[in-house]
């Protein structure tokens, strides 16, 4: 048998960043042996995720980042499942380098993101280590990504939240301010849509639902049901799309109406808006 001394432990310990006991016993399964002590803290996070895989992950940290030419924007959410974790400055180091990543590269899909590597180590098999670590369950949950003439993203202060959207025009005056506002509304008023016609049709056929269901409680004629229905439809696509709602810094108008003063053409073309909890 190998002999094992607190100098072995502490090596492995600085190089992976696991627990005493688990470095210890690490390199007496593996005889002394580093690399296979290394592997087998690894095979230890991967059985630790699948045994918390049903634990929930709903804390975190939400990061959203563009490229230099404001071309591209992305959004992340990485979870863990408590607040301590998330303010651990190793997770916190861990998600910086995931967002300059993907801005970087451009992955089309959380799929592919999840593929590449940091560290000479996928991003999966890194969430899994850093669960080996913490003991926690952790989770690359989200990824989103905007390409536009102007690509902003916002940052809500905690990391909490953040938004991303695209401008199809950069040309205009006090156009940062604009991009800037519109964010912040996302943020704050969370739109399930950009327009009326982009809200799915099981999300409309819901609401018309629900209206005739507050229409019959209230005593209302069967055949005035749709007619009332459709009108609390008009609200929710108020309340719920973007370009509809009222701009949070001046109810006169809504944002479709704020965007128009900048520039008559001037509009959104995407946007995405991640929340842990949410």
């Amino acid at each position: 048998m190998a002999t094992i001394t607190a100098s072995d432990v502490n090596k492995l310990r600085q190089m992976t960043g696991a627990g005493m006991m688990d470095c210890k016993n690490a390199l007496v399964e593996s005889e002394g042996d580093i690399e296979k002590a290394i592997d087998i803290l690894r095979k230890k996070g991967q059985k630790l995720a699948l045994k918390r895989a049903d634990r929930d992950a709903n804390q975190g940290i939400v990061i959203a980042k563009t490229t230099e030419d404001k071309n591209f924007a992305a959004v992340i959410m990485l979870n863990c499942e408590t607040d301590f974790v998330a303010k651990n400055q190793e997770f916190i180091d861990y998600a910086h380098k995931i967002i300059d990543l993907a801005i970087a590269t451009k992955p089309a899909s959380l799929e592919v993101l999840l593929a590449m590597t940091i560290d000479g180590r996928t991003i999966t098999d890194g969430v899994t280590d850093l669960t080996g670590k913490t003991g926690e369950k952790m989770q690359l949950s989200h990824y989103e990504m905007v390409e536009a003439p102007l690509a902003v993203a916002y940052n809500h202060f905690g990391n909490r939240l953040a938004a991303i959207l695209g401008l199809n025009k950069v040309d205009v005056a006090g156009i940062d301010d604009v991009a800037k506002h519109v964010a912040m509304q996302i943020a704050a008023m969370s739109p399930v849509a950009l327009d009326k016609d982009d809200v799915d049709a099981e999300t409309i056929a819901r609401e018309i639902e629900v209206g005739k269901d507050q229409a019959r409680a209230e005593g209302k004629a069967e055949e005035m049901l749709e007619k009332i229905a459709l009108g609390k439809l008009n609200k929710f696509y108020k309340e719920n799309t973007l370009l509809n709602q009222e701009f949070i810094n001046d109810s006169k108008v809504n944002v479709r109406e704020y965007l128009q003063k900048a520039d008559k053409d001037l509009t959104v073309t995407a946007f995405r808006r991640l929340q842990l909890g949410a």
